[in-house]
């Protein structure tokens, strides 16, 4: 080996030990494909060489057990990348090559990726918040897809009559826990900032609220504190102005996108946050801890439910069927800054005629 070549084998050979927290012998082994090294020292080194950048050697290559498409709506919301990111990883790690396939508007369409999907000879298709979680849209093309034997898991969205696993977050217990928060804090005036009722989600969402306000603070008009729009920091802003107008201490909302436009909208009409009116998030999605004031929110299970998607879609190509009742998955609400006791002086909550709603006496 040349001299001028051995400081960078050992340059090298040290920052993947240090990023894959194992020896430089160890690497050397994985490198060199030697036996003696864990699956889990061998994850941390192939791991460590596409995070900083280096190409894996052929004989660390591995073969791909097959494709498999991943159709998200959109990347703008981080939550969509982030559900991307998990789902691809575990596919990786169980030898498929994820195919991603982002929507955006006036491009192409979930029915076009999957077409293209289809020529490309996929194994399966992963569907994040896609068509089927859209009321309105026919379900027939999932019925199709079935019927040509490919394998399918709808995440946030569940589609009655479609034979396929479908994985989901609770809605109901994400409302559960926002509204036993804010009501903790002492707010009467709750509203509810959410995205077009059409989509399964935000009718799950809906239906809760309206609910557990009901029940629990005696509003004899809940869809009168109810603002649907959309999933969007303008849709969230727009929602918030029309609630904090109307006398609300509280808002929340669909998502954390939602839920900035929320933060703005109380800000443009003088309010502080939350020393004046508080804000719920839902998503946790990545660097929401870092806006301001830190979103309080509830967090999607992301890694759980991006297991549960890929193991239900192995399942199915291995041709072991797995469960066609919706899995749950029960979120966790995040405190942080942009919650917090609601003002003494705070007006009360009134329905759409004007009365005063009773969990404001």
């Amino acid at each position: 080996m040349p001299p001028t070549t051995l400081p960078t084998v050992r340059t090298r050979l040290t920052d993947l030990a240090e990023q894959a927290g194992v020896s430089t012998a160890t690497v050397s082994r994985v490198l060199n494909g030697k036996p003696g090294v864990s699956a889990q020292a061998r994850q941390a080194v192939l791991t460590a060489l596409d995070m900083l950048g280096y190409e894996r050697p052929e004989k660390l290559r591995m073969r791909s057990a097959g494709l498999v498409g991943l159709i998200v709506p959109e990347l703008s919301n981080p939550v969509f990348p982030a559900f991307a990111q998990v789902i691809e990883t575990m596919l990786s790690d169980r030898g498929y090559t994820p195919l991603l396939c982002t929507q955006s508007p006036g491009g192409t369409t979930e029915d076009q990726y999957v077409e293209l999907l289809l020529d490309h000879g996929v194994d399966g298709i992963v569907f994040v918040s896609g068509l089927h979680a859209d009321t309105a849209a026919s379900k027939d093309r999932y019925h199709r897809l079935r019927g040509r034997g490919v394998p399918l898991v709808l995440v946030n969205g569940y589609a009655e009559g479609v034979d396929a696993p479908a994985v989901s977050t609770d809605d109901t217990a994400a409302m559960d826990q926002a509204l036993r928060h804010l009501h903790s804090l002492g707010h009467r005036a709750i509203g509810l900032a959410v995205g077009p009722t059409r989509f399964v989600p935000s009718q799950r969402k809906r239906d809760a609220f309206a609910t557990l306000i009901e029940q629990r603070l005696g509003v004899t008009d809940p869809e009168a504190h109810v603002v649907s729009t959309l999933f969007t920091v303008e849709g969230g802003r727009a929602a918030a102005t029309q609630l904090f107008e109307s006398g609300h201490t509280a808002v929340v909302c669909g998502s954390d996108l939602m839920a900035l436009g929320a933060v703005r909208a109380a800000r443009s009409l003088g309010l502080r946050v939350p020393e004046d009116v508080s804000v719920v998030g839902f998503d946790d999605s990545p660097l929401i801890a870092f806006t301001d004031p830190p979103l309080t929110t509830v967090r999607q299970p992301v890694p759980a439910m991006g297991h549960a998607a890929v193991s239900a879609l192995v399942a199915e190509i291995t041709g072991s069927a797995a469960p066609r009742t919706e899995m749950l998955f029960h979120p966790e609400l995040v405190v942080r800054g942009s919650t917090g006791t609601a003002p003494a002086s705070a007006p009360p909550a009134t329905d759409d005629t004007g009365a005063v709603a009773s969990a404001a006496r």
